[in-house]
């Protein structure tokens, strides 16, 4: 039996196999979350002006429950700025004082915690309250 086709495809094709391997871990909501990060960062940094404003990225502060992590803080004159960053698509449903939220797309539904929420944690994450 003549392999030789089979292996010229394959070494014509050799460059999909990284994008294969890789495309699983780019679709994962772990990458989308630190991929939407890096965006507000570079933003941040090409688009204020570094004279007024500072950029601090992924703190982590103690609480009364464990711990809680905060994106980006934004320290310039005109105040602090705690930045929560979601890098979603589709539609998202919640309200105000809903500790959960929706986000639907396509026919799924998928629930995350209320960013006003957790950035409301951040402001008490040093107080007693």
């Amino acid at each position: 039996m003549d392999l030789s086709p089979v292996y010229t495809l394959a070494a014509n094709l050799w460059y999909l196999v990284p994008l294969v391997l890789v495309m699983p871990l780019i679709r994962s909501p772990w990458f989308k979350g630190k991929f939407g990060e890096f965006l507000v960062n570079l933003s941040a940094r090409w688009l204020l002006d570094k004279s007024r404003y500072h950029l601090i990225k992924n703190v982590t502060l103690p609480t009364n429950d464990g711990t809680t992590q905060i994106d980006h803080v934004l320290v310039s004159e005109f105040g602090v700025f705690v930045v929560e960053t979601k890098n979603i698509k589709g539609w998202i449903f919640g309200g105000l004082k809903q500790r959960v939220w929706t986000q639907k797309i396509y026919r799924s539904n998928h629930k995350f915690q209320n960013p006003l929420h957790q950035n409301y944690k951040h402001g008490l994450a040093g107080s007693d309250g």
